[in-house]
């Protein structure tokens, strides 16, 4: 029976991230199920990583199908792991609103079937959608502009 190479490799990146998340909560407080510390979720999605990369082999080898991995799409690695460090490195400076907005054009672009117009409507509604969860429901005090810009 020959064994998917796709779900393999799929499912040791869902490990490797699993375990660097369960490793990285350790670092802080876990507390316990009626009162969580900071390290709780975490951990858990670690686990929940870890479990699905363990199921997502599995299946690979169980369903044996052994296509070919195809090329590699550098356009959405490099665009998606820009996208999120733009986010995590501008978020402070430029504020919730221009972080996210560019953030999801960039990612919206990963794909070459999504047209400027799309990107936009995507950046836009993912951005209105983080403002009104972040700021608005939970009260994170999170700058929404950069300092001195007038609205």
């Amino acid at each position: 029976m020959e064994k998917s190479r796709k779900d393999a490799l799929a499912g040791l990146v869902f490990i490797a991230f699993g375990v660097a998340f369960a490793i990285g909560s350790l670092n802080y407080d876990l507390g316990v199920v009626s009162r969580m510390g900071p390290g709780y979720v975490p951990l858990a999605l670690g686990c929940l990583l870890v479990l699905f990369g363990v199921l997502t082999i599995v299946e690979g080898v169980l369903r044996g199908e052994g296509s070919p991995i195809g090329p590699v799409p550098w356009r959405a690695i490099i665009l998606l792991i820009g996208a999120v460090l733009f986010f995590g490195f501008t978020v402070r400076r430029l504020g919730l609103v221009p972080s996210i907005f560019v953030a999801a054009i960039m990612a919206a672009f990963s794909s070459s079937r999504t047209s400027v117009v799309q990107a936009i409507v995507i950046a836009l509604a993912l951005t209105v959608f983080c403002v009104l969860l972040f700021v608005e429901a939970l009260g994170l005090p999170v700058r929404m502009f950069p300092p001195g810009f007038a609205f």
